[in-house]
């Protein structure tokens, strides 16, 4: 047993708790169990108990073990000088404060229901592709799907962490904030790391001086890529060396190392070059993204606004001086779903949390329904349980689940694992 499975049970009461008593005899009656504290300090804060018919508030400390709390020399430190009670599994010794006085221990080894014991152990031991398999279609309805709605929002929460950290470097500019993480979204996550260094040594106001020149703007971010250091027989690569060599004198620029870049099992549609052009392309229709983001309403609009198409010499290229069957080098509508999924919406949902205004937040939602979910192995696992999601709001909720509960086992901080073992 592991102690928040103690928590759990102090949580939600799920142990018999009548006519209970300290081990030194006095009655306990639970008034409020408080605060979960998941964070350093006593497991539960600002707790109301009557003990001894005395009414107590302040925090509860929990131990499968009573020593433990010598072990973790809590007798020495003030943040444990307001326990009112040490709940533990098993008594072996008594406990003091920091002042010396003891702290009444309510032990509960013997009124944890056999029955969710076993239940608990099942889920916690087996090896099954999530811990409640079988039970999962136990719970109800309407109790998934409110779960499931609180983990969109979490995963939403997660994915801004990183927004904001760059928004803070980046001195509040969501501009240019934005255009960062685009260009890491058009690295897939192979290149993800050498596209953002690329944009970050190519400000959005350095590129704006070029924005209607799109060989100008190729130049500087295939220079800047490292890619057009060899000697050039094709006369198109030969143009943006000559280009870049007197922009990157002009603005005294240095080229991430194009070893950075991984060309090894990816589609040549998603290989780095074909990426990058297609990342000019954007960037010379339009500069300010992130105004526009603002003003779109659906996804069709936004995949207008991403649509974009390299042509001549990338229709018979995948690389420099390789060439290859005329194609169509397009960013597609599934890039683009991509795009919008994990970077369009967290920066909708971040920016009417910060602003004040639900409305964008209500617009990320309305996104997320419009697009249809992600086909990757997480997904197809829960199709093959027999959930299947309807949109991509609900395929982000079941990526949490998995990710950050099931995987990690935290079945008793999951609703649905919650409802299991009522």
């Amino acid at each position: 047993m592991k102690e928040n499975f103690l928590h759990f049970l102090w949580r939600f009461r799920r142990f018999d708790h009548t006519d209970l008593k300290t081990t030194g005899g006095h009655p306990v009656e639970i008034l409020h169990p408080g605060q979960y504290n998941q964070h350093a300090g006593p497991d539960f804060i600002n707790a109301r108990l009557r003990i001894n018919h005395t009414e107590w508030a302040g925090n509860v400390e929990m131990h499968l073990k009573s020593s433990e709390w010598w072990d973790h020399n809590h007798q020495n430190d003030q943040a444990y000088d307001n326990i009112i009670l040490h709940v533990v599994l098993e008594e072996d010794r008594p406990v003091l404060r920091a002042d010396g006085s003891p702290v009444p221990c309510l032990e509960i080894k013997k009124r944890i229901p056999a029955g969710l014991l076993g239940t608990y152990q099942k889920i916690l031991h087996n090896e099954y592709w999530i811990p409640c398999q079988h039970q999962f279609f136990s719970v109800s309805e309407i109790t998934k799907n409110l779960w499931l709605d609180r983990l969109l929002v979490e995963r939403l929460e997660r994915k801004t962490e990183a927004i904001k950290s760059a928004l803070l470097k980046n001195n509040m500019d969501w501009e240019e904030t934005f255009y960062q993480f685009t260009a890491r979204n058009f690295g897939l996550k192979i290149n993800a790391q050498p596209f953002e260094l690329v944009a970050r040594s190519l400000p959005q106001n350095l590129l704006a001086r070029h924005k209607d020149n799109l060989l100008q703007i190729e130049a500087l971010l295939f220079g800047q890529a490292g890619m057009l250091e060899n000697v050039f027989v094709e006369k198109y690569p030969g143009r943006l060396k000559q280009e870049y060599l007197f922009l990157k004198k002009k603005y005294q620029l240095v080229p991430v190392d194009p070893h950075l870049w991984k060309f090894l099992r990816l589609h040549p549609a998603n290989f780095p070059t074909v990426r990058l052009a297609q990342f000019a392309q954007l960037i010379f229709r339009s500069i300010r993204l992130f105004s526009k983001i603002l003003e779109v309403e659906t996804i069709k609009e936004i995949e207008k606004l991403f649509t974009v198409k390299p042509g001549g010499y990338w229709l018979t290229h995948y690389k420099f001086e390789k060439e290859s069957e005329k194609r169509n080098k397009s960013f597609g509508k599934e890039a683009i779903r991509l795009l919008t999924i994990n970077t369009i919406v967290p920066f909708l949902f971040l920016y009417g949390s910060e602003t004040g205004e639900e409305s964008f937040k209500d617009k990320a939602f309305r996104l997320l329904e419009e697009i249809s979910p992600e086909k990757n192995k997480i997904i197809k696992g829960w199709e093959a349980l027999g959930i299947k999601a309807g949109s991509a709001c609900q395929s982000q909720a079941l990526l949490q689940l998995k990710n950050e509960y099931c995987d990690k086992k935290k079945c008793l901080e999951c609703n649905i694992g919650g409802a299991i073992l009522k």
